[in-house]
């Protein structure tokens, strides 16, 4: 069974057992977490869709890790023939989400 859940704005594809990782959200390690905003599930080939979110499914988890950063990425600008450059870089945070329960 999986569902398509909106978290942050984002769509997630999230099963029972497995780990997520959703943008920064607010809380501290082991605390329960719900998602209500659930879009589609699909339970051995019965999808149901949401128009927008399917009624009466949320789905649970556990924050495993609050702070766990992605991969850098560098940003540069450059001018040509002005002696214009600039060397930024920027990490983001995200949250290891380990999803307990669909329903």
């Amino acid at each position: 069974m999986y569902a398509i859940v909106e978290i942050a704005g984002r769509q997630t594809k999230v099963e029972s057992g497995k780990f997520i990782y959703a943008n920064k959200l607010s809380g501290n390690d082991g605390d329960a977490v719900e998602f209500a905003n659930v879009l589609l599930t699909d339970d051995n080939g019965t999808v149901t869709l949401g128009a927008p979110f399917v009624s009466g499914v949320k789905v649970t988890g556990k924050i495993v890790s609050s702070l766990v950063k992605g991969d850098k990425v560098i940003v540069f600008k450059k001018k040509r023939r002005k002696g214009y450059r600039k060397k930024n870089g920027h990490r983001q945070q995200f949250t290891k989400v380990l999803i307990e329960s669909i329903g």
